[in-house]
């Protein structure tokens, strides 16, 4: 036993060792190792390590190896925005053609429908492996979102409210820094606690909150509550409104009509109401919404390029689901920073969600009180209808 297992470790050794091209380097895995170590058949260890050989022939990799094919068909994202997301997540890890090759798992496997079998049929790579690689890279990109989802800088903050202002096509929107609100991620039914994630389309989902800038990059994302659960209590829940995180002062925020109008914790500006009560709150809430659309515009951006896994039911576990939307809006603000801008027939955004009515389910206590948005509102409703205040 002692001879055979000292004998498979100097024939590892030369393996690893031995000269080879970059694009065909072996890579063993941890599991294949121990178990042709703890095999008494020296046939039966080179037969594992033969069958952790990377096979280079399967046509995803062939793809990916020509560097002059475009990857966008296969993958939802152009090669230097997948060569962008390398960057950022082998800063936390060695660089080597296996993490790599674990990053181009993990994205084919969010473009083709978040299946194991799929991928470990396309990749020539048992589905166990898939497994494990598919939950290793969304731990790292959870671990680097700071580094992709960020709140901008103060220097940057009269860029983005110009935007906002162009887009409401009036600059009483030019101090607003952010659109907010939330999306359903829809999920197969779990096993406990069903009605938590029942939302009142009737499908089983849970909620991504977004904040998102004027040139629809998220800013952040809040993920997990359950499908059943209102706007507003996730709002109150959430980092950026329990720490006052964003916006900085002298800036807002924009909403939809389920969330209140604020100025403390953090100022929110909604549209008016309906029944509405004069002539100049049409004109605002008209420019409100052209505004405040980039975000489910960003949303319905997401929800396309990932549409084989974000247009049906993750079949994953439901505390996986959150990984998975986060992944997402990860390699959304990667596709924007390189360039890689979506644009496909019928990307249209799924419009304001209608809120249920009724009391609020308990929130957790924190130390801070709402003060109302009303009257910053109100002054800017009387901005726009001042007839010399055009664009």
């Amino acid at each position: 036993m002692l001879h055979t297992i000292v004998g498979l470790g100097l024939f590892i050794l030369r393996l690893l060792l031995s000269p080879r091209p970059r694009h065909v380097r072996t890579r063993l895995s941890e599991e294949y190792i121990l178990q042709a170590l703890a095999s008494q058949s020296g046939q039966e260890a080179y037969q594992l390590t033969q069958y952790a050989r990377l096979n280079t022939h399967v046509p995803v990799l062939r793809l990916y190896m020509d560097v002059e094919r475009d990857m966008k068909s296969d993958f939802r994202m152009s090669r230097q925005a997948f060569n962008g997301l390398l960057n950022i997540l082998q800063q936390e890890r060695d660089h080597g053609w296996g993490h790599n090759l674990e990053v181009l798992i993990f994205v084919f496997w969010l473009a083709h429908g978040a299946s194991y079998r799929s991928t470990a049929q396309a990749f020539d790579v048992p589905k166990s492996t898939i497994f494990r690689v598919v939950h290793r890279i969304a731990k790292e990109i959870r671990r680097c979102k700071s580094k992709v989802i960020f709140f901008r800088s103060p220097n940057t903050l009269e860029e983005v409210g110009l935007g906002f202002g162009q887009l409401a096509r009036h600059k009483a929107f030019n101090k607003a820094v952010g659109a907010i609100d939330c999306c359903h991620i829809r999920i197969k039914p779990p096993e406990h606690n069903q009605l938590d994630y029942l939302n009142y389309k009737r499908f089983h989902s849970i909620k991504l909150q977004g904040i998102c800038d004027s040139s629809g990059r998220f800013l952040d994302i809040c993920v997990g509550y359950g499908g059943s659960v209102h706007d507003t209590q996730i709002l109150r829940n959430s980092p950026v409104y329990v720490h006052s995180l964003y916006p900085p002062p002298g800036n807002f925020l924009l909403g939809d009509g389920g969330y209140p109008c604020l100025e403390l914790p953090i100022p929110i500006i909604t549209p008016f109401r309906h029944p509405l009560q004069g002539r100049m709150q049409e004109p605002f809430n008209g420019k409100h919404g052209r505004a405040w659309s980039i975000i489910e515009r960003t949303f319905a951006a997401m929800k396309a390029r990932w549409r084989a896994t974000l247009f049906k039911a993750l079949e994953v576990r439901p505390e996986f689901c959150s990984e998975v939307s986060l992944a997402c809006a990860f390699l959304h603000n990667v596709c924007l920073t390189h360039g890689d801008v979506l644009e496909e027939p019928g990307l249209q955004p799924e419009g304001p969600e209608l809120q249920p009515e009724g009391p609020l389910a308990p929130l957790e206590k924190h130390d801070f009180q709402e003060r109302s948005g009303a009257y910053m509102r109100d002054v800017l409703c009387a901005y726009i209808s001042t007839p010399s205040s055009p664009f």
